[in-house]
């Protein structure tokens, strides 16, 4: 029997549609109310997040970096400036796969691997984030237009203008100029992270490096706002940077010129120093090279052969050089024990060629073989007799001769911003037991008192003791800026005057100078008898090898650069003193012979006007007397 159709229910199916539509509506209420407390979360508590995230996805602070001041020479000749040029830079978060993109770069600009080498370094280096890297400098016309063409290929990639050091001089001023080059990882952990934002080179050495805070000046910034491709749409605010200070040097472009050619491109060193301010007026160190190399990066092979050269281009022999002073510290020597009180102006020593120690049979021997019989001060000067300084140094001790040198600053460093100055050697005993451990002979103080020995000055050292010698002990420490922002540099750390019991002692010693260059028996006569004016001056010789007992020094036994180094400080007008020279001339063998002709022509270059006359403001009021030696 069939089952019943049973009726449809409209009164449940109503109901459960109730249900459902209430429950739908709670769903739904629920997901409202959870979605507007959602927006009210970010929207309103996390307002100030979200409107901070938002904004630097939109706004960014970019750095500008300040302009490098400005390098001139005494006379306003720049040495020193900014060119501009395009650089090729790389935004390293912008790249993706940025090896992929340097090699792009290397193939459209068609560079070597060395270069190649040299950009990955360059990418490697610590840097602020989204910073762009320069990479390349000086791009030529030609390859700006191979990367606009094949810019779709580089992304992160740019083409922009920046102001690049540029040393217009060349290599006469690359020693104490110096320049600037590539922040490094070790520099930037010392620099300043903000002052240094979107700068990428510092000083390294010279000037550059000393007074690199004045030089850098204060970065900029300004607050841009970019698409989301990093594009600056435009500029919101600009603080403007400080530019770097300008300074202007003591040095004169045309006497670091004449020094050059008298040193005819002789391995050396040259310097001139205005004893009355201290004002370095020339700085020789030959050879040299072009700095220009180092400021965009110096390739592997070009820089290895200025590092491996024979001849040392990158070696500044004016402030590392360290040389014997030989004979030139004698008129220290004789100052300082005129103050001493072992010996006086007349006090006469008789040389027979040699010089021995009481109860020894070994001889010290004087350069002149045959001896110059009884001598005084003046004449042991004019001379350079050695048996004479034997003699003073065994009356003095190694512990006041120590003393007394020091005070000429052999030993110490002497300039007042020159970054890289060797400090020399005044050996003393205590000095040789600390580094030998043995204790202190007899021989070798007589070895110092003619600066030879343990005894070790830098060609700056040795124009200031002229300088000394010129000022009667007044200490002005030399230095190459003349003004900074036409403010002249501060000695904060002055060193004493060298004060003597009677101010003639400085006469006597500049007597004996005088005589060298201008009497008949003095050693270097046949330069000063062409010299316009008076001449102060010493000659000295360092042994770069040692000569056994018995032995003659023999040039033609010893290969070149075996042979002695020659050495002349000297002043002029010796009666008004304007200039103080040391010379050294590497393996030059004769200091009169060869570096007291190098100090006439740097001298001439300074005293003398076009007729070939001291210039007025150079002449004496009084002539000098006593020229004969006699004494």
């Amino acid at each position: 029997m069939p089952q019943p159709i049973r009726l449809k229910d409209h009164e449940k199916d109503a109901s459960l549609v109730r249900r459902r539509v209430i429950v739908g509506a709670v769903v739904v209420v629920l997901l409202t109310l959870t979605l507007v407390a959602r927006l009210y979360y970010l929207q309103v508590i996390q307002y100030d997040y979200h409107s901070t995230l938002s904004e630097n996805n939109r706004v960014h602070v970019q750095p500008i970096p300040p302009t490098r001041g400005l390098i001139y020479d005494r006379n306003g000749v720049i040495v020193a400036d900014n060119r501009p040029s395009f650089s090729l830079t790389v935004t390293r978060e912008r790249t993706g796969d940025w090896q992929s993109v340097l090699d792009t770069i290397v193939e459209v600009l068609q560079l070597s691997e060395e270069d190649r080498a040299i950009f990955e370094k360059r990418m490697k280096q610590g840097r602020r984030p989204f910073e762009p890297v320069p990479i390349l400098f000086e791009l030529s016309e030609e390859q700006i237009a191979r990367i606009a063409v094949n810019q779709f290929r580089l992304p992160g990639v740019e083409v922009v203008a920046q102001l690049v050091r540029h040393y217009p001089q060349g290599e006469h001023f690359a020693h104490s100029v110096g320049y600037v080059g590539r922040i490094n990882e070790a520099e930037l952990k010392r620099l300043d992270p903000v002052n240094y934002s979107g700068t990428h080179h510092i000083g390294k050495t010279g000037i550059e490096r000393f007074y690199e805070n004045e030089l850098h000046g204060q970065v900029g910034y300004e607050e841009v706002e970019t698409n989301a491709r990093g594009r600056v749409l435009r500029v919101l605010k600009r603080t403007d940077p400080t530019p770097g200070k300008d300074i202007h040097l003591t040095l004169d472009i045309k006497l670091q010129e004449a020094a050059e050619a008298a040193l005819g491109g002789r391995r050396g060193a040259v310097v001139a120093i205005d004893p009355a301010n201290g004002d370095v007026l020339a700085m020789v160190s030959q050879p040299s090279f072009d700095p220009n190399l180092f400021v965009t990066g110096i390739g592997f092979n070009a820089y290895a052969a200025l590092r491996d050269s024979e001849d040392r281009p990158l070696f500044n022999r004016v402030l590392r050089g360290q040389y014997p002073p030989g004979s030139t510290i004698k008129p220290a020597v004789a100052v300082s024990g005129l103050e001493a009180g072992v010996i006086t102006p007349d006090t006469r020593v008789f040389d027979p060629g040699y010089y021995q120690l009481p109860n020894y049979d070994h001889k010290y021997r004087n350069w002149n073989h045959s001896g110059d019989g009884w001598l005084s001060l003046e004449t042991a000067i004019m001379r350079s007799n050695d048996t004479y300084f034997y003699e003073l140094a065994h009356r003095m001790g190694i512990d006041r001769l120590h003393d007394y040198l020091s005070r000429f600053g052999i030993g110490r460093k002497v300039s007042l911003d020159m970054f890289e100055e060797a400090e020399g050697l005044m050996p003393s005993r205590e000095w040789k037991r600390a580094r030998y451990r043995q204790a202190w002979f007899p021989g070798e103080t007589l070895i110092l008192g003619i600066g030879q020995g343990y005894m070790q000055a830098t060609p700056l050292q040795l124009a200031q003791t002229a300088a000394l010698l010129a000022n009667h002990g007044k200490w002005i420490r030399p230095h190459l800026a003349k003004t900074i922002e036409d403010q002249p540099p501060v000695d904060e750390n002055p060193i004493p005057d060298i004060l003597v019991r009677d101010p003639k002692f400085w006469d006597y010693a500049r007597n004996g100078m005088v005589q060298v260059m201008h009497s008949a028996r003095g050693t270097a006569r046949r330069v000063g008898e062409t010299a316009a004016y008076h001449i102060a001056g010493k000659s000295g010789t360092a042994q770069v090898v040692a000569i056994r007992q018995g032995e003659k020094y023999d040039r033609n036994k010893l290969q070149e650069r075996h042979r002695d180094h020659a050495l002349f400080i000297g002043f002029a007008p010796a009666e008004k003193p304007r200039i103080a020279v040391s010379v050294m001339i590497e393996n030059g063998e004769s200091g009169s012979g060869v570096a007291a002709p190098v100090v006439k022509q740097v001298m001439d270059a300074w005293l003398l006007g076009a007729d070939g006359q001291l210039k007025p403001e150079y002449v004496p009021n009084a002539p000098l007397e006593n020229l004969d030696g006699q004494r």
